[in-house]
């Protein structure tokens, strides 16, 4: 699992009609430098399947691969990442040394 800032909306004119409950949006990972407030380098950006309602600037957890279809049992749907959850706030320790 990874977290992620949501930096846009991704927009369907035709979707799979079990994906049409919820949103896809643009994010992008953070990488613990980030996370510790330097921003010089940022990840490739990604589509994540969001049934949350999670916002632009929104800070998220993004599970991927095979664990993102998991939520969706018993029947699997063709995700490659999924908004697991909103985070309200991150808090690192003060002896992380990059």
């Amino acid at each position: 699992m990874r977290i992620g800032t949501v930096i846009g909306t991704v927009t369907l004119s035709r979707s799979h009609p079990n994906l049409r409950a919820a949103s896809y949006r643009l994010a992008v990972p953070l990488s613990l430098t980030n996370l510790l407030g330097n921003y010089n380098e940022i990840a490739e950006e990604f589509v994540v399947y969001d049934e949350m309602g999670a916002g632009i600037g929104s800070q998220i957890a993004i599970s991927e691969g095979g664990e993102a279809a998991q939520p969706f049992r018993p029947e699997l749907k063709p995700v490659d990442a999924y908004n697991a959850a909103i985070l309200d706030n991150i808090e690192l320790g003060k002896d992380i040394k990059i």
